[in-house]
C-alpha cells in the first residue's frame, strides 16, 4: 500500500514522503495515528493544500523538543530507592520513575521518552541516560540512583 506520511516518521521518511507499507502497518497504525493517509491523487490533491501548515507544525514540534533539549542536557538528577547492603536494589529503576524524577524538577518528560537499551537499573550509582525527545532530538542526562 503506498501512502503520503504526513509527519517525519522515524525508519520510514519525511513529511510528504510516498512510501509503500504493508497493508496492516497503515491502517492500524500509520492512518489511526494520523501519520500518514493513503496516496490517492484526492488525498495528494489535500496534502498539497495543507503542506505549509504541517510543514509549520512540524518546524514547531522541533522547536519544542530543541527548547527541552537545552533545558535538560547535561543535567543531573536523583531517585531515591531501596537498597540493600551492598548496593544492590530491592526491585529496579525504570523508564517510569526516572521520567518522574526529571518531572518533578519542571521539566515535562513522558516516560515513552526514557531509553534504557540495557535494560532497567538494579545497582545504586550514577548513569547516562538517553532521552528520545523527538525524532531528531536525543538529550543526554545524568540519573543518580541512592538508597532510601
Amino acid at each position: 500500500m503506498e501512502v503520503i506520511l504526513l509527519q517525519k516518521t522515524e525508519h520510514l521518511g519525511d513529511l510528504g514522503d510516498r512510501v509503500r507499507v504493508r497493508r496492516g502497518y497503515a491502517r492500524n497504525y500509520l492512518i489511526p495515528q494520523g501519520r500518514a493517509t493513503e496516496a490517492t491523487p484526492d488525498n495528494v490533491a489535500r496534502f498539497e493544500a495543507r503542506r505549509a501548515e504541517l510543514e509549520r507544525l512540524a518546524a514547531e514540534a522541533l522547536a519544542a523538543a530543541e527548547a527541552r533539549r537545552e533545558r535538560l542536557e547535561g543535567g543531573s538528577f536523583t531517585v531515591v530507592s531501596k537498597a540493600g547492603d551492598e548496593g544492590r536494589l530491592f526491585g529496579s529503576v525504570g523508564t517510569a520513575e526516572i521520567a518522574a524524577a526529571i518531572s518533578a524538577q519542571g521539566v515535562p518528560v513522558e516516560r515513552r521518552e526514557v531509553r534504557l537499551p540495557g535494560g532497567p537499573l538494579r545497582q545504586i550509582g550514577e548513569y547516562e541516560v538517553t532521552l528520545h525527545l523527538h525524532s531528531d532530538v536525543n538529550a543526554v542526562v545524568k540519573i543518580t540512583i541512592v538508597a532510601e
